[in-house]
Order: structure tokens, then sequence, then C-alpha cells
């Protein structure tokens, strides 16, 4: 699995004046800064489902009170983990910090964003059966808000750039992906084919994996998965990676079976409630890293895809004036 090589230096290139060309061809584009980094609380809920038992446990006292754990030692954490110290560090690794320390720094910080963060304790919360329908709404919103925000503070933008190249230059463009995440796979390929890119999305398993089939070099296949586990999506992004194309992921966990066929995984940050996020928060986060690969790829030929755009617009407006 690729997770990004030296940043190309062309990633500041005149985002302003490409995102006012896609605008003005009748594409509103939000311009996004950079946000502060993800906080450590981002990556430890991204990789929890997947760590082992032991480190899971710490994990899941971590994101439970991060400002409790942040005041242990490491050995009251290994304890009330009923695990090892060893284990802690391990865990402190597997989410990419040097060691105990700079997990406690960390928590500490992150703890503090969360406190700050509006209507944070209220609206965070999971929802109840007891649960009002203006109390549904509020969660709602917050969860998807949040989604977005931890989306975008932890996707790789070396990676993203990477993952635009691949689409900018592919001679064709598979994206799969089945129940809720077809609909994301059906946006981008909407999204792409607008703008005058060879793109098909297939929800279908067997049409799926046909199209897989014939893809070669020079094309790029894209699988959406939120768990990373969907057998269809998996085995037609296996073979399009078989057959040489250029393969992508875009998952809520990075260490699951589809980043093992990916060449690039684009990984979102959903937080897990009673009614699976599957169809909601993860939609959202899932369609961000869909527009921000989509922009990306309409920015590098600021012509090609205003015309595209003005084309089909005219296209559709004049279809519905007959």
């Amino acid at each position: 699995m690729s997770t990004g090589a030296n940043r190309a230096s062309r990633g500041g290139r005149g985002a302003g004046s490409g995102g006012a060309a896609v605008a003005a061809a009748g594409v509103s584009v939000p311009l996004i800064e950079a946000g502060p980094p993800p906080t450590v609380l981002v990556r430890i809920r991204a990789l929890l489902p997947t760590l082992p038992p032991s480190e899971r446990r710490v994990a899941e006292a971590a994101v439970a009170d991060p400002a409790g754990v942040a005041a242990k030692t490491i050995s009251e954490l290994a304890a009330d983990c009923d695990t090892s110290e060893t284990t802690v560090i391990r865990f402190c690794r597997a989410v990419g910090l040097k060691g105990y320390p700079e997990l406690r720094i960390g928590l500490a910080a992150a703890a503090g964003i969360e406190d700050a963060a509006v209507g944070a304790h209220t609206a965070g919360g999971d929802i109840g059966p007891g649960d009002s329908l203006a109390d549904v709404v509020t969660k709602l919103g917050y969860a998807d808000a949040r989604a977005v925000e931890d989306t975008v503070a932890q996707l790789d933008l070396e990676v993203l750039e990477r993952a635009v190249d691949a689409v900018v230059s592919a001679g064709a463009v598979d994206v799969y992906g089945i129940g809720a995440s077809a609909l994301i796979a059906l946006d981008l390929h909407q999204k792409l084919h607008r703008i005058g890119h060879r793109a098909f999305a297939w929800p279908d398993a067997e049409a799926a994996l046909t199209s897989a089939a014939l893809l070669g070099r020079g094309d790029v296949a894209i699988g959406i998965s939120h768990t990373g586990a969907t057998p269809a999506t998996v085995t037609a992004l296996a073979e399009a990676h078989d057959n040489g194309a250029r393969t992508i992921a875009i998952t809520n966990f990075p260490r699951s079976p589809i980043t093992d066929v990916a060449d690039l995984v684009l990984t979102t940050a959903v937080r897990e409630t009673t009614f699976r996020s599957g169809a909601m928060a993860s939609r959202i986060a899932a369609l961000t890293v869909v527009d921000c690969l989509f922009v990306g790829v309409a920015q590098r030929n600021f012509s090609r895809t205003t015309r595209a755009l003005e084309r089909t617009r005219s296209a559709v407006q004049g279809a519905r004036g007959r």
C-alpha cells in the first residue's frame, strides 16, 4: 500500500483562480485551506477497529476519556486496561507516535480542542430511543459536521495529489461501490464524466468485475467501501490491480482488505453510532473526499473543464426548453 512519496512542488499552484474558473462554469467550489493537523484522537478512532484486543482496550480508554488518560502514568494506564506497558508503547507506535509521553501530550491537546467545540458534550452523544426529534437533528448535524472536519484534517494531501495525477492521465476510470457506497461511486462518475473524462460507475458486483478485467496500464480503478471489507468491491479492485490499472481506495479503515489491493489509500474519519453511519456520516465524509479529488482533477485543465461544463449545461438547459 502506498502512503505517499515526497510531495510534489506544484501543490500550491493557483488554487484561487482554478476554483473561480470551475465555479464560473456552473459548479460551486468552496475554497478549502489546509486545516490544523489531525488530533491524535482522529487517528485513534480510525485505527481502533483494526487493532488487536489488548491495544484496542488502550484505544477505547483514550477515546472515552482523553483528559483522564493524559493524566495517568504508563503503569496506571496499563493496569486500568489489563495489559502491559509494552502493549501501551506498541499502541502508541501503531497510531504514529514515538512513545507514551507524546500520547499524553496529544490526548491533552485533543481533549482541550473537543471541550472547546460548541455543543460538543450535548450534540456529540449517541442517539437514544428517548431523544426528541430536535435532539436527533442536532446530533446528526454535529456528527456530519464532525465527520467532514475530521476527514479533512487527516486527509493525506500527498496521496490525494498522486490520486489526482492518476485520474488526470487515465485512459479510463472505473469506480466501484456497493450499497450506500454505490451512491458515492455514481456521484464521482457523474462529476468526472461531465468534465470530459471517460469514467464509469459499477454498482453491480458482476458488472464491476467484468469491467475490471478489461482495464490495463494507464487506466484507474477506484474502490469505495466504508469498512474496506465489502467483498464485491475488494474483488473488483483486486482484478483491476492484477491487470495493471492504478488502484485507489476510499475507506474509513486504513487497515482493511481493500487497502491491500490499493496503490493509493484516501481515508475518511467517521465515528460509528447506533444508527450505523455507513449510510449517514460516512457518506458525507466520503463525498468530501470525492469532491476534493474531483476539484483537484478539474483544476488541472481550466479551459477544458470550463468548456465541458458549459457544453453539458447548455445541452441540459436546451433539452428542458424544448
